[in-house]
This record gives C-alpha cells, sequence and structure tokens, in this order.
C-alpha cells in the first residue's frame, strides 16, 4: 500500500534518560498515516524505550509526541487510540480465543453478539478457523496465539499498531510465513504499523520505511531500497546484510586508495571527498567473476576461498592478502571452477559507494 502524504505521529526532541544516560537521545521523526515504519537496531541501541514512549509505558524525559496535532506525552497507554503487540502477546491464559479477541470490545460494552460477529471477521482475516473460537489458547500453536494477539489488537480499532518484536521467539519457517501475512493484513487493514525488530529480513519485508537506531539516535531513514543500497555510514552499511567494506582513502584524482590493493579503485561519490579517508562498500550481489582486469570497472586477484549454499544463492568468499571479499550468485550462475583457485573479482563503479569513518 502507497502510504499518504498526511503526518499521524510526529516527534519533536524526543528524550528518555536513565541515571544520567540518553537511552533515546532527541529523536525528530515524522510517521505517515497509513505506512509500516520498522526500527531497526542493534540490542541496546534505544528501540524498545522509544517505542514504550510511544506507546504510554514510559514518560518521556524531554521532547514531545504528537499525535494528530495533539501532544499525548502525558496520556496514558489505555487512554490512547494506539495498541500493542508484545513479543510475550500476553494472551489471556484462562480465556479461550474468542474471549482474548473480544477483550477491548467487551470493555466498551459492545453487546455478545456484536462482539462474536467482531471476532469472526477479524479472525477470518487473520486466518484462523471458526471453530477456533471457543478454543483454549493453551491448545493453539505459537502462531496460532499470534494471530489471536494480533486479532485482539485490531478489535480495538486503533489509530497506530505498535509492535515489540512480535516475531522473533518463532521458527524460521514460520516467521517468514508470518512476515507475509502481516504485510497482507496491513495492506488490507490500511493502519499505521510501527514495527520493532533486531531482524533486517522482517525489516526488508515488510516496511514501506525503515529507521536504523544507535545509541539511541535514528542514524539513517529512508526506504528499504535507500537503506540498502544507499547507506550513509560504515555502522549501517554493515547492519542492513552481508557487505564487502574496504578502507580507503580518497586521492587528488578522485580515485581511491586501499593498502591492501596495489592498484587504485573507483566509485562515483569519490571525487566529492578528495582528501578524507573512509569506507568502500560493495553489496554481495554487485561482485562478479571476471576474466580479465578490463571487464569490470574495478577489480581484484584473489583465491576463491569457500562456498555456501544459500537455497537458491551461493555465497562465495575470496580471499586476497588479509581481506576476505564475499560475493553471492544465484545457482544457476554458479562459479566452474574450484575451491583455492586463482580468480579474478570485479565490481562496476556505479555499484559502489564510500561512506563515512562513522
Amino acid at each position: 500500500m502507497a502510504p499518504s502524504n498526511g503526518t499521524i505521529l510526529l516527534l519533536k526532541g524526543l528524550t528518555k534518560t536513565f541515571s544520567g544516560h540518553n537511552a533515546v537521545d532527541h529523536i525528530d521523526l515524522e510517521i505517515r498515516e497509513g505506512e509500516m515504519f520498522t526500527i531497526v537496531g542493534p540490542s541496546g541501541s534505544g528501540k524498545t524505550t522509544l517505542l514504550r514512549m510511544l506507546a504510554g509505558m514510559e514518560t518521556p524525559t524531554s521532547g514531545d509526541i504528537i499525535l494528530r496535532g495533539t501532544r499525548i506525552n502525558d496520556i496514558p497507554a489505555n487512554k490512547r487510540p494506539t495498541c500493542m503487540v508484545f513479543q510475550s502477546l500476553a494472551l489471556f491464559p484462562h480465556k479461550d480465543v474468542g474471549d482474548n479477541i473480544e477483550f477491548s470490545l467487551k470493555i466498551r460494552g459492545v453487546d455478545k453478539a456484536a462482539r462474536k460477529a467482531k471476532a469472526l471477521e477479524l479472525m477470518r482475516l487473520l486466518r484462523l478457523p471458526d471453530h477456533y473460537y471457543g478454543r483454549a489458547v493453551n491448545r493453539i500453536s505459537g502462531g496460532e496465539r499470534q494471530r489471536v494477539a494480533l486479532a485482539r489488537a485490531l478489535a480495538f480499532d486503533p489509530e497506530i499498531l505498535f509492535f515489540d518484536e512480535p516475531l522473533s521467539a518463532l521458527d524460521y519457517k514460520l516467521r517468514k510465513t508470518l512476515e507475509k501475512e502481516l504485510k497482507d493484513i496491513h495492506r488490507e487493514t490500511r493502519k499505521t504499523f510501527v514495527y520493532i525488530t533486531h531482524s533486517l529480513e522482517e525489516a526488508m519485508v515488510m516496511s514501506d520505511r525503515i529507521g536504523v537506531m544507535r545509541d539511541g539516535k535514528l542514524v539513517q531513514i529512508g526506504s528499504p531500497q535507500e537503506i540498502y543500497t544507499a547507506p550513509t555510514s560504515k555502522f549501517v552499511s554493515e547492519f542492513i546484510g552481508d557487505v564487502n567494506v574496504l578502507p580507503v582513502a580518497v586521492l587528488p584524482s578522485g580515485r581511491l586508495k586501499a593498502e591492501a590493493i596495489a592498484h587504485e579503485l573507483v566509485a562515483p561519490t569519490a571525487a566529492n571527498g578528495v582528501g578524507r579517508t573512509g569506507y568502500l562498500v560493495v553489496r554481495p550481489e554487485f561482485l562478479r567473476f571476471i576474466e580479465k582486469p578490463g571487464d569490470a570497472d574495478n577489480h581484484v586477484v584473489g583465491r576463491l576461498y569457500n562456498e555456501y549454499a544459500l537455497g537458491s544463492r551461493i555465497q562465495y568468499q575470496v580471499r586476497v592478502g588479509e581481506l576476505v571479499f564475499v560475493l553471492e550468485k544465484l545457482r544457476h550462475e554458479a562459479f566452474a571452477g574450484g575451491l583455492d583457485q586463482e580468480v579474478i573479482i570485479g565490481w562496476n563503479a556505479a555499484d559502489s559507494i564510500v561512506v563515512p569513518d562513522t
């Protein structure tokens, strides 16, 4: 779904301090109505603290949270038109599926028939069979409980749904299935989703935009494509997937010099930073085996060290002195040579980027 241009949630200088340390550090952010905005970052980066402030479970030390033009800093979680789906799910173990989903409707005084009709509607949306309505939640699978938790949140009809790493405890196959289902549900409900995860794959699959956190700050915000292909720092480039990162210095000619490589390299952004140092970043899928140096803008000569089957792809490691380059190819494009063979690998300048040291 293409999100609308309207801003539903605005953060201004949002800060949370614990014992003199800023867990969230002066964040400015606009979240658009109807989008899925995902916040990723390593453990301790501040993403969960940020989410808890947005949901009303933590009070900001300073800054503002503005929902549709209204400051909501001091409004408690149960008074906000938002809802959280927790990693633990927080279902009522003594209630059945229907009672869990209907909880917020019952609190609001909706009659029994209308509650059941809404619960069944949401169960069908979330691919839960009707006969699960009366089943105990401890008699359904982890993935089904995840669907019940989401149905309960949707029954509240919130303006924004917050997700705190809801898929992290599930096995890989189920997690991949639910990633796609969550994206479908987002499209069908047209709700605003704000999602926290440490998983690059979840963020790339589901998001309209991604915010990368580090040390309490949002260090880059963009579409999955922008974050992946145009990182603004070494940290973002390495956090968002496998990558080849090479320390370089920008020469007066605009070319690059890397200590471990005798010849100069080229990249499209290098000429703008003459005299500085940084890192050349190239994604594995942009590297290729070539016959001779002139077959690509850049090349290195190394030894094929290892290969790894990754389903439809094959990943190769090529050692160039102390450096290790990683390439990925589709299975039908597999390299025909064997391990320990000398190879030439190359890449086009346009498929690389130079980022600063930070």
